[in-house]
């Protein structure tokens, strides 16, 4: 299995690597149930499983329990890695669609708590510079 640590919401994804299926009928979670397997020198992993409303991004992109992600991971050199996301949810969206997110390897780095949003007071500092996507309020 291979776990992704999350360091914003310090949760956890388990995705299952041992040719197991996606289940029929699986519990709703916030991240789903996940298999993957190699297709080459792309690692692809499946999710089902979604609570209804599971958010995708900060702009409020959802997924419903119908929804089906798929994701391929492609190294495209030492520190690069490509995502190709597909999200395939007949309640939420007309078409399936795919959206390319490139990470970068930032090496020498630890995995640290994520800022407490609770009374957060310079969150705008930390935005600064940042541009919002049209249609999204300050």
């Amino acid at each position: 299995m291979l776990i992704f640590l999350d360091e914003r919401w310090q949760n956890f994804r388990v995705i299952h690597t041992d040719g197991r299926p996606l289940p029929v009928d699986p519990q709703p979670s916030w991240l789903g149930y996940a298999t993957a397997k190699w297709d080459g020198d792309t690692f692809v992993v499946e999710t089902n499983g979604l609570k209804d409303d599971t958010y995708l991004d900060y702009i409020g992109s959802t997924l419903t329990s119908s929804g089906k992600m798929t994701e391929r991971f492609r190294r495209v050199d030492y520190g690069d890695l490509e995502v190709e996301i597909t999200i395939d949810d007949p309640k939420a969206y007309t078409r399936p669609w795919t959206v390319k997110v490139n990470q970068v390897l930032v090496p020498d780095t630890d995995l640290l708590e994520f800022i407490c949003l609770e009374n957060e007071k310079d969150i705008k500092h930390m935005n600064a510079g940042a541009e919002r996507p049209a249609g999204v309020a300050k």
